[in-house]
């Protein structure tokens, strides 16, 4: 639900995760880094040009708006082989048009019908639970800077003294590291959220309130506090004090849909020209990700949050206005309080001079956009219901459609923050270097994954800097224009560093935040040990059949019985070795599918891999004995090569958690 990624089926795993590819079942690390980083690094393919640059500053009304959107839409789906879409505007307020696209059912051609068709709205859905919070904070009942302990009926499993509030979990700053296994309950499963939050919650991996890292977990805990004070259970809540106030009569966060408004769902499709997915998407940390609605009802809780509708209802204007502000201050971010920020459940913009608060979601196969314009009483929402042909396309075509709505209709002048600092040259060159997203796995074996989703920051001769990220697919140049905040070069994107005595702590972006890489961990150190030690293994595996034919169709003599308990105990060892890999792939891809996998097959694969690495002992007493023996140097180079390749994989099998520690991912 992430303001929202790998191959077009797994494209953005669950409303906004981190683009995660889906892994090929051979298994060995060196094929999992090869399928993860074609997945990542693949670009999104170009998206239809938005509106011609002379329209900019047309005037904001129904006809202008549909024959624009008329204009771009179609083509924008058919080049991405998208099956349908819905959009909504509002201006003024109020509702200026609601348009659909293509078909919510392929087969049926069935069209989509803006008023009809419901979507999976996906991490849309945390601006509900914000609200949702909001309400009671309103009203006395909760209080932002209460550790949330004393709204539960269990303790938070944390990692720091410090307390744990509404406002970091609203902001995404209670510090949790990303969950990637039972996102998707099974078919027949019902959503049991005190269950979600209170059982193997992630591990709390930052200090609360110091970094940004985008956590489903921590809003679906804000929703559990909501259901645990209010006494009613979360989705009835905001079914009576939020949609129902805001006239939302065709949304719910029910899972499966109730039965009136189940045949208005529109199917979901990886491809228009493939077969819908037949599973019914079941969110189990439903406030983070749950909410089904139309386009027109998205309209009206847009309404909720522009001035002109003084929170229709559902809050009052000057919480409104405290949820738009950025949630955290220097004293708790520091330097990257200098850049954009979360507001209370809400990403914070700029474009083109004009304020944009926003939030984006994708499940498997649905994926939405909304951005409000509060003082200009303004707002567009865009949803998919397919993920088209790249891995990042339905990303890149609805933020083009939302940029297109900006610089159509609301141009103002994108700020350039004035003079270039004389420390740009300087601050460049200490930014240079590879980071991680601060939103990533670090206590088990899924954080593997992550030395291949590495983002690169490069300084230039212009002192200007250029970041390549696997969020984006291409690289952008920004500039500094403050110290230690940057302005992209022809765009609104911010960053902003907390520098630390002279060290780079974290980097901050509208919806990122990038951690350096640890200098043993990074991908520079771990594909290329990974990659050769598999490589080995395999020949040296493969060599075997080879060997016993040569020496059958050769008449050689077989080798004497000295030290042959050694050397099968290192064959087998290379064979646990790649089978603990293999299974590895195979449970990641199999949660990645959001199928369950059971603690105890994780565990019995980690006892493989775990018998695997000890095989350095007696593969270091193979080499050993070849030499003592005089066995030649093709015996001392490929007992060399096989010690050094159990090295290897040990090494990255005991730093990744594969042979200990947590197998909750």
């Amino acid at each position: 639900m992430f303001p929202s990624r790998p191959t077009p089926r797994a494209q953005r795993p669950r409303h906004g995760r981190r683009p995660l590819a889906v892994l090929a079942a051979a298994g060995t690390v060196a094929v999992l880094a090869t399928s993860c980083a074609g997945a990542t690094g693949a670009g999104p393919a170009p998206p239809p040009s938005v509106p011609n640059p002379e329209a900019a500053g047309a005037e904001l009304t129904e006809q202008d708006v549909n024959a624009w959107l008329d204009g771009v839409l179609p083509a924008y789906l058919d080049q991405a082989q998208i099956a349908g879409a819905g959009v909504s505007v509002v201006a003024d307020g109020e509702l200026l048009t609601a348009r659909g696209y293509g078909y919510s059912d392929v087969e049926a051609q069935e069209p989509v019908d803006p008023e009809e068709t419901l979507f999976r709205v996906a991490s849309v859905t945390k601006t509900f639970t914000a609200t949702a919070v909001m309400q009671m904070v309103e009203a006395g009942e909760l209080d932002l800077d209460t550790d949330v302990d004393e709204y539960l009926d269990f303790e938070v499993d944390k990692s720091y003294d410090q307390d744990l509030t509404l406002r970091h979990l609203l902001s995404h700053t209670g510090g949790f590291e990303e969950r990637v296994a039972n996102a998707m309950l099974g078919e027949g499963k019902e959503v049991d959220l005190r269950s979600v939050v209170s059982e193997d919650p992630p591990e709390q991996v930052y200090e609360p309130g110091t970094t940004p890292a985008y956590s489903n977990y921590g809003i679906a805990l804000a929703g559990y506090v909501v259901e645990n004070t209010s006494g009613t259970p979360f989705t009835e809540y905001i079914e009576e004090n939020v949609l129902a106030p805001a006239g939302m009569d065709s949304s719910t966060l029910e899972q499966p849909l109730p039965e009136e408004l189940e045949s208005r769902l529109s199917e979901g499709y990886v491809l228009d020209e493939e077969p819908a997915v037949e599973r019914f998407e079941t969110v189990s940390d439903s406030p983070a990700g749950g909410l089904t609605s139309s386009v027109t009802d998205m309209a009206e809780f847009m309404r909720v949050h522009m001035e002109a509708s003084e929170g229709a209802g559902v809050l009052e204007p000057e919480t409104i206005a405290q949820m738009h502000e950025p949630a955290l201050g220097e004293e708790s971010l520091g330097g990257l309080a200098g850049g954009a920020q979360m507001g209370l459940g809400f990403f914070q913009e700029e474009r083109n001079g004009n304020r944009v608060v926003s939030h984006g979601g994708d499940t498997d196969v649905f994926h939405s956009e909304m951005q409000i314009y509060p003082e200009e009483n303004a707002g567009i929402f865009i949803t998919l219901n397919s993920s088209g042909n790249s891995s990042l396309i339905s990303h890149s075509m609805r933020l083009a459609l939302a940029e297109g709505f900006a610089d159509r209709y609301f141009p103002g002048e994108q700020a350039d923050g004035g003079q270039v600092e004389p420390t740009a040259g300087e601050h460049a060159a200490l930014l240079e270097g590879n980071y991680t997203s601060s939103r990533s796995i670090h206590s088990n074996f899924a954080s593997a994954l992550y030395t291949v989703d590495e983002t690169q920051i490069v300084a230039t001769e212009d002192d200007t800097i250029v970041l390549t990220s696997p969020e984006t697919g291409q690289p952008t140049e920004y500039i500094e224009v403050e110290p230690w905040v940057w302005r992209e070069i022809d765009g609104h994107r911010t960053l902003a560093a907390d520098v630390v005595d002279g060290e780079v702590r974290a980097i901050g972006t509208t919806a990122f935040t990038f951690i350096p890489v640890d200098e043993n961990t990074q991908a520079a150190v771990v594909l290329p040990v990974a990659i050769s030690s598999v490589a080995v293994i395999v020949v040296a595996i493969l060599s075997w059949p080879v060997s016993a034919f040569v020496r059958w169709r050769t008449s050689l003599p077989k080798r004497d019985r000295t030290g042959l308990w050694a050397r099968l105990l290192t064959r087998t060892a290379m064979i646990l070795t790649l089978l603990g890999f293999v299974g590895w792939a195979l449970a990641l891809n199999v949660a990645l599918s959001f199928e369950p996998v059971s603690f105890g097959e994780l565990r019995s694969i980690q006892v493989v891999q775990g018998l695997g690495a000890l095989g350095i002992f007696p593969a270091a007493y193979v080499l050993y004995d070849n030499i003592r023996r005089g066995e030649g140097w093709g015996r001392y180079i490929g007992s060399s090569l096989v010690l050094l390749a159990l090295l290897g994989t040990g090494w990255i099998a005991t730093v990744f958690g594969m042979v200990a520690g947590s197998v909750s991912f």
